[in-house]
């Protein structure tokens, strides 16, 4: 047993040195988000409302972007595992130029129909939230572009197992936002358009470092001569195989939110203020296993590719456990944390109350339910078994979080308690159908490149 593990293609020391900086990177990049939720807590309910729904959408063009870049991933992953380092270079030149043709478009349109957009998802709300909800999203929409190039860039270094140096890009982001969003929202006043333009110029940040250093010669796959970049739709294609259903997968699972969204937008904005808040701190709670099973997509990708078909199934069970053990950890320190940030933030009695009873029940059931619904996952792409995850991820979320959470809301009147009611069935039903589809290694029958 002891020969076997040193002989495995990534050792304890390895897998390690790409996990916790990959972790820590995600936590960093939720914080950018956080950030405005909680600089803007003070202004009052109005303008946390407005962040919390506007974030809603942010999410889902992130969430698409980041499956886009997560296709790269695996296939210059695959690339590399079988020592073909010009097709991996290849592959991600691809990847920069499909990403940002379709970054700039979306982001166009969100700027032309930004007030539209907004109407057509959360219908009448509150006058004052509205106007807010329209400054922060224009802004962000202007940030679309340079967060996809950011994840391009991120997820090339994570294919040569670099996942150090988007960490230390994460944490100067954040601080460069932090500083910013205290003086744009607590110094120069500026209210939610200061802190939207503050997350703006972290973004640019983050990207601008990412691409310089790309270029450097050291690494193993380089992106230089971007204006020489010319598209080849069989390398698109593969690297869309896997993006595509991913996106569509993290874009129906947005799309569900923001029809959960709309559902709460009803309540009036204390309950819109007590989701927000508590949709933060559930997001933080699961960020850093979420970045267990980032890495994992990295490390199948590589071991599949280098033919090592037992290894991949080795690792996805290794790294569920870790999983385990960083959402009860996680769980419980942001459990402790709800409390003094609800106080300290300046929310409302009601929407505080209303927030740590919704974090309570979090706390209980995820560490139960959340990594088997999740981490298994990432292993089945990086396989290439997309289609598969993208239809039990659509299904489970449309009619177990979906019309769970509608019929409960509007129907029973349970408020925004519906919501995590309907999440936990959903994080069950996947978790067990995932379960199934793990032992039957059905997973591993698909080829990515």
């Amino acid at each position: 047993m002891r020969e076997k593990t040193q002989n495995l293609l990534f050792n304890n020391k390895k897998l390690a040195a790409l996990l916790i900086p990959l972790a820590l990177d995600q936590l960093l990049n939720s914080f950018m988000g956080s950030v405005d939720t909680f600089m803007v807590s003070h202004l009052g309910s109005a303008s946390i409302s407005a962040v919390s729904l506007v974030d809603s959408i942010n999410m889902l063009i992130v969430q698409a972007f980041f499956a886009l870049a997560s296709g790269g991933t695996v296939v210059c992953s695959h690339y590399l595992g079988c020592q073909k380092k010009k097709l991996a270079n290849d592959a991600a030149r691809q990847l920069v130029f499909i990403t940002s043709v379709m970054s700039v478009i979306v982001a166009a349109l969100c700027l032309v129909f930004h007030s539209q957009i907004l109407g057509l998802i959360f219908g009448e709300v509150e006058p004052a939230v509205m106007k807010n909800a329209r400054q922060y999203f224009l802004i962000s929409a202007v940030s679309y572009p340079f967060i996809a190039l950011y994840d391009d860039g991120a997820s090339v270094l994570r294919a040569q197992e670099n996942s150090r140096f988007p960490m230390m890009i994460s944490l100067a982001a954040n601080i460069i936002n932090l500083v910013l969003n205290l003086l744009f929202v607590w110094i120069l006043h500026l209210g939610v358009p200061g802190s939207a333009f503050a997350t703006l110029l972290a973004r640019i940040f983050s990207m601008t470092a990412v691409m310089i250093r790309l270029r450097k010669k050291d690494l193993e796959i380089t992106l230089q001569n971007y204006f020489s970049i010319r598209p080849d739709w069989g390398e698109i294609r593969r690297i869309l195989n896997i993006g595509i259903p991913s996106g569509i997968e993290n874009g129906m699972f947005q799309f569900g939110k923001l029809a959960i969204q709309s559902t709460v937008s009803l309540m009036g904005t204390t309950a819109i203020a007590a989701q927000g808040m508590t949709s933060t701190f559930e997001n933080l709670n699961g960020i850093l296993a979420i970045g267990v099973g980032v890495g994992l997509m990295t490390v199948v990708g590589e071991t599949l590719g280098a033919g090592r078909r037992e290894e991949a199934v080795y690792y996805v069970k290794k790294l569920s456990i870790i999983s385990e053990i960083v959402i009860i950890a996680s769980c419980l320190g942001m459990y402790a944390l709800v409390r003094p940030v609800t106080y300290f933030g300046g929310m409302e009695p009601e929407s505080a109350k209303l927030c740590i009873y919704m974090v309570t029940w979090i706390t209980i059931v995820k560490p139960v339910v959340w990594v088997m619904s999740f981490i298994p996952a990432y292993g089945f792409r990086a396989a290439g078994d997309v289609k598969f995850t993208m239809l039990v991820s659509v299904l489970s979320m449309w009619f177990c979080r979906v019309t769970l959470t509608i019929v409960l809301a509007r129907v029973f009147g349970m408020g925004p308690m519906a919501v995590w009611i309907g999440m936990f069935t959903d994080w069950t039903v996947r978790g067990i159908i995932y379960t199934f589809r793990f032992k039957s290694r059905k997973w591993l029958e698909h080829r990515v490149v």
